[in-house]
């Protein structure tokens, strides 16, 4: 076996030099392959709020140059055990939401196709559905974990059947996730009406909100989880709105944790 190669060595090349790839891992195209790639979707054409998501691959990919390579809390060092690689970024079309779908799918599904797991950033929720497409094209239909302080599970916005309130629904409805397996983590806050939640509980999600989590624990939601899931192949999506904004106030539609 190869061994992988990791990141830039810092104490060779300062962590402010070089170009931003993701945590100063290697592209794509200098490595033999890869068991893990990070790619960028700049797009945020389907937001309904505050936009500016497009620039979030760059944002964290500057941000990513302070990570080091091994966890103590965990006792692990992920980019010593496999090949980790940075793909760039998806030229999405900003101006059309309907193409920059087929535009994600189509990249998605190149770079699984020989079995590399996919690591996205983005880019607003509207590029789950592409990305879950990609990946039931290749695993079948997908348990999902999704945190997120909404449910991105509406039917329609100003008649739009494509935005970043949308994908599950899209999912559900394309057969394209395991219906016995999807669930919402950290959902909050107030609801449009009741039928926001009874339309959810229809497409199969279980949810579990932020204050479940409080009084519960971490550990008691994980083995739900856990439970739910099973061994099913699992997409999980994160939202950087679960976060409270007090940590993340940036996010175009901020909720403050409950």
């Amino acid at each position: 076996m190869t061994e992988p190669r990791g990141p830039v060595d810092s104490s060779r090349v300062p962590r402010f030099a070089g170009p931003a790839t993701f945590a100063r891992l290697p592209r794509l195209d200098e490595v033999a392959g890869a068991d893990v790639a990070v790619v960028g979707v700049p797009f945020d054409g389907g937001v309904s709020y505050r936009p500016g998501a497009r620039f979030g691959p760059a944002a964290v990919r500057e941000a990513s140059r302070l990570l080091r390579p091994y966890h103590p809390g965990l006792d692990v060092s992920p980019f010593a055990t496999q090949q980790v690689a940075d793909a760039g970024d998806i030229a999405v079309n900003p101006f059309d939401i309907g193409e920059a779908i087929e535009t994600i799918q189509d990249a998605a599904g190149s770079l699984q196709a020989e079995g590399t797991r996919l690591v996205t950033i983005g880019g607003d929720h509207t590029i789950a559905l592409p990305l879950l497409r990609a990946a039931a094209r290749r695993h079948g239909p997908v348990a999902v974990l999704h945190f997120d302080a909404h449910l991105d599970t509406w039917d329609t916005y100003f008649g739009a059947e494509h935005t970043h309130g949308t994908p599950f629904r899209r999912a559900v409805e394309e057969g394209i996730v395991d219906t016995s397996a999807l669930s919402h983590v950290g959902t909050r806050g107030p609801l449009y009406g009741k039928q926001d939640l009874t339309e959810d509980e229809k497409l199969g999600f279980g949810i579990v909100t932020s204050a479940d989590v409080y009084r519960r624990g971490a550990d008691e939601v994980a083995d739900q989880l856990r439970q739910r899931i099973g061994d099913r192949p699992l997409y999980i999506s994160i939202d950087i709105d679960c976060l409270d904004p007090a940590h993340a106030p940036g996010t175009g539609t901020p909720r403050r944790a409950a």
